[in-house]
């Protein structure tokens, strides 16, 4: 817990290949495809199936088909998606950025809905945005300032196609 202003190595390991940062929890995705976290935990958002912080990087599950991370995880819970195309949340859920129908959280990863084309994801504070290999856009979370494009404030707790376009893309740097 100590703080650093230099640049230090998280653990011993060099097999890092995405990362993404939230409030007070940091993730990341090995060459080996499998996902850690490390950092607060109040609301399951390690999703290492507890709610304790923790000072060093823990597995997330045993599986080794993690392939993406969006960016910046949200304020206390996050999204990766799967070689599979399979979409995955965890953490807090109160205003349904957990894509899971409810508002519930959940402390280790949960399925978003039945597609399997997801692309790319990113989260903002409550909320997700993602886009599917066949360039369609969903989001779902807090809409208080409208944020997930459905031309109204209210939130949705499963993924809503924003409009009816089909050419969104991923940026260059992967981000939805």
């Amino acid at each position: 817990t100590t703080q650093r202003n230099v640049f230090t190595q998280v653990g011993g390991l060099t097999t890092w290949l995405k990362t993404a940062c939230g409030y007070s929890a940091s993730y990341a995705i090995k060459t080996d495809g499998t996902m850690w976290s490390w950092g607060a935990n109040t609301k399951g958002e390690l999703g290492d199936n507890s709610t304790t912080n923790r000072n060093s990087p823990v597995q997330i599950g045993a599986l080794t088909t993690w392939s993406e991370l969006p960016r910046h995880a949200g304020f206390t819970f996050s999204c990766a998606i799967k070689t599979d195309g399979t979409l995955w949340a965890w953490g807090e859920g109160g205003a349904g950025q957990l894509g899971q129908g409810n508002t519930t959280d959940y402390s280790s990863p949960v399925q978003v809905g039945a597609l399997t084309t997801w692309a790319s994801v990113s989260t903002g504070s409550a909320m997700s945005l993602a886009i599917t290999t066949d360039g369609k856009l969903y989001g779902w979370g807090t809409n208080s300032d409208g944020q997930l494009g459905q031309n109204n404030t209210t939130n949705y707790s499963s993924p809503v196609q924003v409009g009816t376009s089909t050419n969104w893309k991923t940026s260059t740097n992967g981000q939805t």
